[in-house]
């Protein structure tokens, strides 16, 4: 499965790990990415979609048809 947010487009970080004795070794931070499933009350159906937890926040602010609108004008397919 991707780790990118399908709403946000959020990907993983890359990094150092600083030792006390200032070694650097590379690390990576991961996304918060869910599976979650809407309803859309217009289509009748379920969709599925991979998002962060701030892409879940999103969605709680704007509505699940206003997100899924987007989506498709950005040419993703759902």
């Amino acid at each position: 499965m991707s780790t990118t947010c399908q709403i946000t487009g959020r990907t993983v970080g890359f990094g150092n790990n600083v030792s006390h004795s200032h070694r650097r070794t590379k690390r990576t931070w991961r996304p918060n990415i869910q599976v979650k499933t809407y309803y859309l009350p217009s289509e009748g159906r379920r969709v599925r979609l991979r998002v962060s937890a701030k892409g879940i926040k999103v969605i709680d602010r704007d509505g699940i048809e206003a997100v899924v609108a987007r989506l498709r004008r950005e040419g993703q397919r759902i």
